[in-house]
């Protein structure tokens, strides 16, 4: 396949270090299936490894999800077929063709694009595990969402409040606030101010039950000061850097908080884990409970100019790479 190709990281930095490099698909074996790509999802982890702020073996293609169409399965495949639409989670996926497990695929069904999918899988299984499988939001909780215009917050918001969660969304410009008021949110609170003093004032002093909170550095602060006693404190990204170390005697003394730094992968391990979570985010999709919100599109050989986008806080929703 001549016109196939990959992008690649030789080394860490910045952006301009995302090279395009010609590549042969390679052929499924048993169990497997090989995916002409048509849309690829972007998300921050993928600068965290172009970065160095998580470590890969070199050379490294990055990339954790896509959605395209089947060219090829291999031996011992029963749940897809040549020509099957689906989306999936790997490592790898900025290029133009992947090959993978079949059984970590997901035939999409209509009404569902692969643009959409792609938008949605990662990000909506992200907030999947945040709502359901850490501590199942209740209706009448009150949570505190950091960028609620990003691509996990753009569905983290409108999944909380179906389930009769309210929420206080914390973002940097009237822009994406009247975004996070579209999406559901109650109350709307920018960055540059006194964020907790806000919390406090919209609560009647209580505070909220939870933070879902994907700034990192620069809103742990904020985030623990916001929590009602017994709270919980979901730090699940670093946009603005990791998050100091914290002495599990704060967390006492502002009234037996619990911390977690959760990671999706760890929550999709098993197959029966994989099936429920995709499951029920292609339901939210089917329903309207949440809808893809593709912010930005950008040519996968452009990839580096989406990754500047990003990292400068330039985008709204998901943001899509396509080959």
């Amino acid at each position: 396949m001549s016109d196939a190709y990959c992008i690649q990281i030789n080394e860490t930095g910045g952006p301009d270090i995302l090279t395009k490099v010609p590549v042969e698909p390679r052929e499924p074996g048993p169990g497997e299936a090989l995916i002409r790509q048509s849309a690829i999802g972007l998300n921050f982890i993928d600068t965290y490894f172009r970065t160095g702020l998580y470590p890969a073996k070199l050379p490294f293609t990055p990339g954790q999800e896509a959605a395209g169409t089947v060219s090829a399965i291999g031996e011992g495949v029963k749940n897809l077929n040549v020509g099957d639409r689906v989306a999936y989670l790997g490592s790898g996926t900025y290029a133009t063709h992947f090959t993978g497990p079949a059984a970590r695929m997901i035939k999409l069904p209509d009404g569902i694009s692969e643009e959409d999918a792609a938008a949605t899988l990662l990000k909506g299984l992200t907030a999947w595990m945040l709502l359901f499988e850490i501590r199942r939001a209740s209706p009448g909780e009150t949570a505190l969402v950091w960028a609620p215009s990003g691509g996990v917050g753009s569905l983290l918001v409108p999944w909380a409040t179906s389930m009769g969660v309210r929420v206080l969304a914390v973002t940097s410009t009237e822009e994406k606030a009247e975004l996070a008021r579209k999406a559901g949110a109650d109350q709307v609170i920018f960055s540059h101010e006194d964020v907790a003093g806000r919390v406090r004032a919209l609560t009647g002093g209580q505070g909220v039950d939870v933070s879902y909170d994907s700034v990192g550095k620069s809103s742990a602060k904020a985030s623990l000061d916001s929590l009602k006693p017994r709270g919980w404190w979901m730090t699940y990204g670093n946009a603005s850097g990791a998050v100091e170390p914290l002495s599990p005697g704060e967390l006492n003394r502002r009234g037996s908080l619990v911390m977690t730094r959760p990671g999706l992968y760890h929550f999709i391990a098993q197959d029966e884990d994989w099936r429920r979570g995709s499951a029920a985010l292609l339901g939210a999709l089917k329903t309207g409970t949440i809808k893809a919100q593709v912010g930005q599109t950008f040519p996968l050989d452009k990839a580096a100019d989406a990754h500047r986008a990003l990292e400068g806080r330039q985008t709204t929703g998901s943001t899509l790479l396509t080959p």
